[in-house]
């Protein structure tokens, strides 16, 4: 269903106190972080009948829009892959807002379908030229009525419909009842002989009729009423489509046209009368429809509309309870399909979760049934484990719709109990609270210490007189997660946050029960930051701007052009305070690609990742060295709430500072903005699935760099110089280096690269003995229980240059170690590749002749593993 909704909106947070002893303490000592407070089960109220249940969703018209017209993946709190990306400050999202953003679509999916044209439009003369040429406005169909309509479509793209979804609303009347009856009596006609593809154009009938009820939602009184005669002929033509045979088939041309057609069902309102097909459709899905994009996305759909939508029609939540056969092939898909959580079709198996916690609070009787599955999908994905995201969307969802059964599922106060358990290293450092999933003691007060210490260079840089009055926030708690995975898993049902980036403050200063949060993860290779924790001086900046500068909630504090100075300062303070040069910002500074004048006028709609961080950077610093009076008067008005004053001051500059700026640009990258010490730099070159990096770091002041370190996002490391590396696995990863100077200074730049091809399957070795590899050769079916070793050995000749082993293939995981003079172990190797799974790579260089030994070690039960030895 695609229409207007008015969202709920449920009051978050406790009162925080501040902790001014520094100590670590057990996580039980602690007060839980702000408590999402769930309201009772939303009811579901009758719906008049032409207009589609109503239900909590997060979505402006646009945004619905762009949802309905595509299979498009969404960015979600609950999304399994994201953004390295900032994410801008923000209010903790709500439980009702978090609740419907947590549906998304697989990875996968294509952006739009493509389908073959019908039959009468290929036989039209210049058929493709007058698709190219489609305006795809309303104007285009306005004057079409009865068989000219259907013909039309049929003829049209299917993006050509699909763009009504947003111009639609320029003329509803398009979408009168008397049209949407043509097309849905020709849906009927075309449904009931369908041959599994669109070579009809049925697709965009279907397509047409989905617009018309979002439409029609939106702008009743000009697409005038739907009547029940309009429900039963589009239900004909949906009863006609599932009675053939062909929708079962499992391909992309079906897949297509499926996923509208089930869609419609639930934007006709119709969901109580198709329970045997969603069953159907869960009950028949397996992992061959992986390989089917389509196929994934059909499925998907029926999960993430009827399926959630439904539970606010009567009429569905009755039809489940007398029938609640659907509930338990909900429960078995999500118990049953666990492995796609580690895949990029992750959102199948927690969108089953997400339909199982919501449906088990839409009445009585579906509660009876749902229940003890909810429990026994919750008990089957343990926290801490590859299956804790399918945990953690199905109890989120029980607390907001099946409350009162929290006990009972054992998640009352979820985001408490997520901490205790996923961030239980914790330290109270004055106002802060710190809460960690891998911090050490030490690394704990490292962190604080960094913060303490940042309080009083950001002070300096900004010479601010205190806190701005009535600015709440006073405390601020930063959740810092082990790594990506783990962030995305865990933090928007703690804190609120989204998390399809690289690490988010939430805060609300104008709210005395809001506390601040600050939430970001730790990066393997990031040397740059305190305890490797990414973006850590970054986010704790804006809290800083917040409580020191910036007046307001955050939109009040962004209703003028200001992203350069919020995004900006944030990116200044952390490099500044951190003496690292923002080598993205010097590479900028170089092409000189937008004056200051330009910048000013950032906000983030108008401007990409580069512009706003960067950009950002550039600015602040250039107008703190040049212009500090400037930045004071602009600073004067924003503490008091005047954005359009502080907007004034550099708006009223014009261009009149562009000249100096270019001019301080070409100096800057030259060498005046670096910090004193090593600058790590380099550029990387990709030759299938070798990557090759040139080293290019400059030393800034006294001393020389003495070495480098490597790092390749899958496990591997180098301490050469320029080293090349060769991944088992296309993909894209982070290479990053590290350089160390001659008084121990040291400075991390990441980059990342894109390998596309694998390596060329090898043949078999031949060798006698089984464990024994061979020149350009592989071994495969290599297996081993947890805790064990799967040894070989390999002959090198006089004259090898370079020795490549790699892993591949299989279950489990298993790390690969290298050693030139005895077994290969964990506690004896020079050279290794621990990456999570069977997928490992060593490239050994310049090796002497001999006998040399590998291992695979079974960090968890492996089998199938494919050992291959190039040289």
């Amino acid at each position: 269903m695609h229409l207007r909704i008015r969202l709920s909106t449920l009051a978050a947070g406790v009162v925080a106190c501040c902790a001014t002893a520094t100590a670590v303490l057990p996580a039980q000592a602690f007060a839980a972080p702000p408590a999402v407070t769930a309201g009772p089960a939303p009811t579901a109220t009758t719906p008049a009948a032409n207009t589609p249940a109503t239900t909590p969703a997060a979505t402006t018209p646009a945004a619905i829009a762009a949802a309905a017209a595509r299979p498009a993946g969404l960015s979600t709190a609950g999304a399994t892959t994201g953004s390295e990306n900032l994410a801008a400050p923000a209010a903790p999202l709500s439980p009702a807002l978090l609740s419907q953003t947590l549906m998304g679509e697989p990875a996968a999916t294509p952006s739009a379908p493509v389908q073959p044209k019908s039959p009468a439009a290929r036989a039209q003369s210049g058929a493709a030229a007058e698709a190219a040429a489609q305006t795809c406005t309303p104007a285009d169909f306005a004057g079409r009525t009865g068989a000219d309509l259907v013909a039309f479509l049929r003829s049209s793209t299917t993006d050509c419909v699909s763009a009504l979804f947003t111009n639609g609303g320029t003329d509803p009347t398009i979408f009168k009842q008397s049209r949407m009856l043509t097309v849905a009596a020709a849906f009927k006609d075309l449904a009931a002989a369908y041959t599994g593809d669109n070579s009809t154009g049925i697709l965009q009938l279907v397509l047409y009729l989905r617009v018309g009820y979002y439409i029609q939602s939106y702008y009743p009184d000009a697409a005038g009423p739907y009547t029940g005669e309009l429900t039963a002929a589009v239900k004909g033509g949906l009863d006609a489509f599932f009675a053939g045979a062909r929708w079962h088939d499992v391909s992309e041309s079906n897949g297509g046209v499926l996923l509208e057609v089930l869609t419609l069902t639930d934007s006709a309102n119709i969901q109580a009368d198709y329970l045997g097909v969603y069953k159907r459709v869960l009950d028949d899905y397996n992992n061959s429809y992986n390989a089917i994009p389509k196929m994934v996305s059909a499925v998907n759909s029926v999960l993430r509309f009827p399926l959630w939508r439904g539970n606010a029609n009567p009429n569905f939540v009755n039809a489940v309870g007398a029938d609640p056969s659907l509930v338990t092939s909900l429960a078995n898909f999500a118990i049953n399909h666990k492995d796609l959580l580690s895949g990029p079709n992750a959102v199948l198996d927690t969108n089953a979760g997400n339909d199982l916690g919501r449906m088990a609070g839409s009445s009585p009787t579906v509660e009876a049934v749902a229940k003890p599955l909810v429990k026994q999908v919750l008990n089957a994905a343990p926290l801490l484990t590859a299956d804790a995201s399918l945990y953690v969307h199905t109890a989120f969802q029980a607390t907001v719709y099946d409350n009162n059964q929290c006990s009972y599922y054992d998640i009352c106060n979820l985001p408490a109990k997520l901490t205790s358990v996923v961030l239980p290293n914790q330290l109270v450092c004055d106002n802060r609270t710190i809460q960690a999933q891998a911090l050490s003691a030490a690394e704990l007060a490292a962190v604080c210490t960094s913060l303490r210490n940042e309080d009083a260079f950001f002070h300096n840089v900004v010479k601010d007189n205190g806190p701005i009055p009535n600015q709440y926030n006073k405390t601020v708690t930063l959740g810092i997660f082990a790594n990506k995975t783990d962030y995305t898993t865990y933090s928007w049902a703690i804190f609120g946050n989204s998390t399809d980036n690289g690490g988010q403050t939430v805060m609300d200063p104008t709210d005395p029960n809001n506390r601040a949060a600050n939430v970001m993860y730790q990066k393997a290779w990031n040397n740059s930051d305190t305890a490797r924790v990414w973006n850590l001086n970054h986010e704790y900046t804006h809290y800083l701007d917040g409580i020191y500068d910036m007046k307001g909630n955050f939109t009040t504090q962004t209703s003028v052009p200001d992203i350069w100075w919020v995004e900006g300062l944030a990116e200044y303070v952390s490099y500044s305070y951190r003496a690292t040069t923002d080598t993205d910002a010097m590479a900028q500074a170089a092409l000189h690609t937008y004056k200051l004048s330009t910048v000013f006028q950032n906000t983030y709609g108008n401007s990409d990742t580069t512009r706003v961080y960067p950009w950002g950077y550039l600015a602040v610093r250039y107008m703190l060295e040049k212009h500090p009076a400037d930045v004071q008067k602009m600073l004067g008005r924003f503490r008091t709430g005047d954005y359009t004053g502080g907007y004034a001051v550099y708006n009223s500059l014009g261009t009149s500072y562009d000249a100096d700026f270019d001019a301080w640009l070409t100096a800057c990258a030259a060498g005046a903005c670096y910090a004193a010490g090593p600058t790590a730099l380099f550029d990387t070159s990709v030759n299938g699935a070798t990557v090759s990096v040139s080293e290019r770091s400059v030393q800034t002041g006294p001393g020389q760099i003495t070495s480098w370190r490597w790092t390749f996002g899958d496990g591997t490391s180098s301490d050469e110089r320029n080293p090349s590396h060769t991944y088992a696995a296309a993909g894209t990863y982070t290479v990053a280096l590290t350089t160390t100077d001659s008084t121990g200074r040291t400075a991390t730049t990441p980059a990342s690269v894109t390998v596309t091809a694998a390596p060329v399957a090898l043949p078999n070795c031949t060798e006698q003995r089984t464990d024994a590899m061979g020149r350009n050769c592989s071994r495969t079916g290599r297996a081993a229980t947890a805790g064990n070793t799967d040894y070989l050995y390999v002959y090198l000749p006089a004259g090898t240059t370079t020795l490549k082993v790699t892993t591949s293939g299989g279950t489990g995981t298993a790390h690969l170690y290298y050693n030139p003079g005895t077994w290969a172990s964990p506690s004896a190797f020079t050279a290794s590749s621990t990456g999570t799974g069977t997928t490992q790579s060593v490239t050994i260089t310049n090796p002497t002749a001999g006998y040399r030994y590998l291992s695979l070690y079974a960090v968890t039960d492996f089998s199938g593993v494919t050992v291959s030895t190039q040289f």
